[in-house]
C-alpha cells in the first residue's frame, strides 16, 4: 500500500475559473477503467509545459513540443492511458496528429492548439480509434469539480489518484491552484514517467509562468527517484486561465514569489505523492545531503544512495547495514572527497564519522529508525554550503512482482 498515502477527497480538489474536466471509459487497455480525460481551457489561457529528457521520447511528446512553440494559444489537453505511444515510429506520430485533430473537430478549434499525453505500455500501436470513440462521453461530463475523477483517468499501475488545491490571495483577489499527477515506476528525473497538471486562474505573463514551471519543477519532479528508470513520456504542464482579476504578475511583481512557492508547493507535494505510491513501496525515504561545496555535488550524492538497490532493499528490511550508503557516497564520483570528514545520520541519530561507524551508535537505534515508514537520511560532507534533497522509496518484493505483470 502507498506510504502515509490516501486518495484526496473530491470536495477538497478546488474548481478553477476556466478549467473542465471530463473522463471516458475508453477501453484503451482494460475495460470498466476511466482511461480517456479531456481537459478544457478557457480562451487566453496561458500554458508552459517541460518534457522528458529520454532521447527515444514518445510521439505525443514531440507533438505536445511542436504545438506549444507553434500555437501559443492551446485550448485542450487529451489525456489517454494503457498505451504510451512511444517506440511506434512514423505511424506513432500520425495518431498523436489524428487524436488532435479528432478532438478540435468536437471543440470547435485547431488541431494546433490540442496537446496530447499518452502513458503505459511502450512498443505498441496506440489504439486511437477506441480513443477517438471515447472523446464525446469526455466532452459531454466535462465539469469543472471533476478533478478526482481526472485524476483517476490518468492513472496506471498507481494505487490511488493524486491531487491537492491551494488558495491565496495575490494583488488583493482570491487565487485558486490545483493539480494532479500519475505515476508510480520508472520514476527518475528528468523527470519521471509520470503526468502532471497544475492549474491556476491567477492573471500572469507567459514569461513568469514559463519562469515559475523551470523553478517549480526541479524543485519537485525533478528530486523524486523511485527506480532510476527515465521514461519516455514524462509531461509536466502548468496552465493559468488568467480570469482571477489580480492585476498581471510578471517576474518583477511584489507578488511573484509568494506565488511562485504555492505553486511550487502543489508541485512537490503532488512529486512525493508518486514516491509514496511508488510500485511496492513500504517505505518513503528523504536524502538530504548538507554541507558541499555545490548543489550539483550534493545532487549526485543523493542520487547515489537513492539509486542504490542494495540500499533500497536494505531500508525494506528495516536492515542497517550502513554500510551500503557509505559505498554509495564513495562511488558517487565527487571529486577530492574526504571520506573521514563525512557524518552520515539515520534522522537524528549519528552513526558515521571519521571513516567508520559512530562510537555512540548502537546496532539497534538504527532497526528502530528503519522500521519506521518514513526515514530521513543525512549526510554531512563538511566541505562547503550547498544542500540537496531527494525523495525515493524501497524495494520490495511487489517490485518485481508488478513489473512482471505489468503486460499481463
Amino acid at each position: 500500500m502507498p506510504v502515509k498515502l490516501s486518495a484526496p477527497d473530491a470536495s477538497s480538489l478546488l474548481p478553477i475559473n476556466g478549467v473542465t474536466l471530463g473522463y471516458a471509459e475508453a477501453e484503451v487497455r482494460y475495460t470498466n477503467r476511466k482511461d480517456v480525460l479531456v481537459v478544457q481551457l478557457a480562451e487566453g489561457t496561458h500554458v508552459s509545459g517541460v518534457f522528458t529528457q529520454n532521447k527515444f521520447c514518445a510521439a505525443p511528446v514531440i507533438v505536445c513540443k511542436n504545438h506549444l512553440a507553434s500555437s501559443g494559444k492551446i485550448r485542450a489537453l487529451l489525456v489517454n492511458t494503457g498505451n504510451a505511444n512511444a517506440g511506434t515510429g512514423e505511424s506513432g506520430l500520425r495518431h498523436a496528429d489524428q487524436s488532435c485533430e479528432a478532438l478540435s473537430v468536437l471543440l470547435g478549434l485547431n488541431r494546433e492548439q490540442i496537446l496530447p499525453f499518452s502513458t503505459g505500455v511502450i512498443l505498441e500501436p496506440l489504439p486511437i480509434d477506441k480513443i477517438i470513440i471515447g472523446m464525446p462521453a469526455a466532452i459531454a461530463n466535462a465539469k469543472a469539480d471533476n478533478w478526482l475523477n481526472a485524476a483517476e483517468a490518468i492513472m496506471t499501475t498507481d494505487i490511488v489518484p493524486k491531487g491537492t488545491s491551494r488558495q491565496l490571495m495575490v494583488g488583493g483577489q482570491q487565487v485558486t491552484i490545483t493539480g494532479m499527477s500519475k505515476g508510480s515506476g520508472m520514476i527518475h528525473p528528468n523527470m519521471a514517467t509520470m503526468l502532471g497538471y497544475v492549474m491556476t486562474d491567477v492573471v500572469i505573463s507567459q514569461s513568469a509562468l514559463d519562469a515559475i514551471i523551470h523553478y517549480a519543477v526541479n524543485k519537485s519532479f525533478n528530486c523524486i527517484t523511485v527506480d532510476g528508470d527515465t521514461s519516455t513520456n514524462d509531461s509536466f504542464i502548468l496552465a493559468a486561465t488568467n480570469l482571477a482579476g489580480n492585476a498581471e504578475i510578471t517576474e518583477d511583481s511584489a507578488d511573484f514569489v509568494i506565488l511562485r512557492d504555492a505553486i511550487t508547493e502543489v508541485a512537490v507535494e503532488l512529486a512525493q505523492a508518486i514516491v509514496r505510491d511508488g510500485e511496492g513501496a513500504t517505505k518513503f525515504m528523504t536524502i538530504q545531503v548538507e554541507a558541499g561545496k555545490d548543489g550539483r555535488e550534493c545532487r549526485k550524492v543523493a542520487y547515489a544512495i537513492a539509486h542504490s538497490s542494495l540500499v533500497k532493499t536494505a531500508f525494506f528490511a528495516s536492515d542497517p547495514n550502513l554500510g551500503r550508503i557509505l559505498a554509495a557516497i564513495g562511488y558517487a564520483d565527487v571529486d577530492d572527497l574526504d571520506v573521514n570528514a563525512i557524518s552520515l545520520y539515520l534522522g537524528d541519530v549519528l552513526v558515521a564519522e571519521h571513516g567508520g561507524v559512530a562510537a555512540s551508535y548502537k546496532e539497534e537505534q538504527g532497526v528502530a529508525i528503519m522500521s519506521e515508514a518514513e526515514i530521513l537520511v543525512r549526510v554531512v560532507l563538511n566541505r562547503g554550503q550547498a544542500e540537496a534533497t531527494v525523495w525515493t522509496c524501497d524495494f520490495s518484493y511487489d517490485y518485481v512482482k508488478i513489473n512482471a505483470d505489468y503486460r499481463s
